[in-house]
């Protein structure tokens, strides 16, 4: 993917539909567990902010949407992400499964628990 894109709108629109709808949902769930988001292209693809400092990046591959980066997180998480792992801080969602949204939507949540600026988490 290039890194020309200025906005999320033109790097969605650089993939083929199929792919484009995944994304967008990513989008949706990650934008939904984030309060007060705001997205930016930040090297190249796009960033979830949180209090003007990033919460995820997330990106379509080859074989993956990928989330960037993904720190360790409480057991039970890691217990479940284990075979989405593919590098120390990355996740990966492979094209031809199913998309775990509700997965996608805890591992969103509990960055956020640990990003966010001081007494801003939701409880």
């Amino acid at each position: 993917m290039s890194a020309s894109v200025a906005t999320v709108e033109e790097y969605l629109a650089a993939f083929p539909p199929e792919r484009r709808a995944r994304l967008e949902e990513v989008r949706r769930l990650l934008l939904q567990a984030v309060p007060d988001a705001e997205e930016r292209i930040r090297y190249g693809m796009p960033a979830v902010m949180l209090g003007g400092r990033y919460a995820i990046h997330w990106a379509g591959w080859k074989t993956h949407v990928g989330l960037h980066p993904v720190p360790r997180l409480s057991p039970e998480l890691e217990h479940e992400l284990a075979a989405l792992r593919t590098g120390k801080d990355t996740v990966a969602l492979p094209w031809n499964r199913e998309l775990p949204a509700e997965l996608v939507s805890r591992v969103a949540e509990a960055i956020v628990e640990l990003r966010a600026p001081e007494g801003t988490a939701p409880h």
